[in-house]
């Protein structure tokens, strides 16, 4: 299948006007974080991150289909000992645009620094805020089950009385659970913590998040052949994630160098996905 991938130069909010109506699939972003990167993009003050956020969404919401997502990766700051609020009241702006907040996804980033304050611990996970036009949307979990894990094989080896039938908890919370559905599974749906080292090569710029990240949330809410919009592209990770697995891309970013160093990203991916359909066609004997 041939896919495409783009890179646009310019201001977000103006850019995405160019893009068509309900277009795309999957809206996967890192904007840059409030006072955060000031050299490369000006560091938006926490008290104007909402105002200067809004007009980008507005455009997100129409150019989204009405059964997409919208994956925004994000975290507050401290300021003078105390944290941000503003990560949270873009929230509630977003929903008195027109925006469902569906679901919150955790990174947690295994290798993160260590260090000592006075006052906390080392941040060792960011925000992942799912949001969406409808309640209904596109969601392939089957495309993200892990391994059971080793526990199952002694588990589900001997099953008393009460795990094969719903076994409600005993604290009165209304949960339960039917062992025995978990016999012969070899994988399971995950969680919404997702474990994954920072990025630790240079790319080049100073927020890349891991290949891994936008790969994982675009095998859960698109399929081949979907459209994949970045309008933070950065260093073209999501954009690259997406060709690779054979989804359309579209990135918009205001720097011109890295405009430049996404487009030899893409075209190191599009080399990648030529060798692999080289290897696939010409199997070894």
């Amino acid at each position: 299948m041939e896919v495409t991938a783009e890179i646009l130069q310019g201001d977000s909010p103006e850019v995405l006007k160019g893009l068509e109506d309900n277009s795309i699939d999957l809206i996967f972003t890192s904007p840059p974080y409030a006072d955060s990167r000031k050299d490369t993009y000006g560091g938006i003050h926490p008290d104007r991150y909402v105002e200067w956020f809004l007009p980008v969404s507005e455009q997100l919401l129409r150019v989204l289909k009405h059964d997409g997502s919208f994956v925004l990766n994000i975290k507050e700051k401290v300021v003078k000992g105390e944290r941000s609020t503003y990560v949270i009241e873009l929230i509630l702006a977003l929903r008195q645009q027109g925006w469902l907040w569906t679901e919150e996804f955790v990174w947690h980033k295994k290798n993160s620094y260590p260090g000592k304050w006075p006052n906390r611990f080392r941040d060792a996970w960011e925000r992942l805020l799912q949001f969406n036009k409808n309640r209904k949307f596109k969601m392939y979990q089957e495309e993200v089950m892990v391994s059971m894990g080793d526990w199952a094989k002694l588990r589900l080896r001997n099953l008393s009385e009460t795990d094969k039938r719903r076994d409600n908890s005993r604290v009165g919370s209304g949960f339960g659970k039917n062992i025995s559905n978990w016999v012969g599974c070899d994988k399971v749906y995950p969680d919404n913590v997702i474990h994954l080292a920072t990025e630790c090569n240079n790319k080049n710029h100073s927020a890349a998040f891991p290949e891994n990240l936008p790969t994982w949330f675009i095998k859960l809410f698109t399929k081949e052949g979907d459209n994949v919009l970045d309008p933070f592209a950065g260093s073209g990770t999501t954009l690259v994630a997406a060709r690779k697995l054979r989804r359309n891309s579209v990135g918009i970013e205001i720097v011109p160098e890295y405009v430049e160093m996404v487009k030899e990203q893409l075209r190191t991916s599009e080399l990648y996905l030529f060798e692999e359909v080289e290897a696939y066609e010409s199997p070894e004997s």
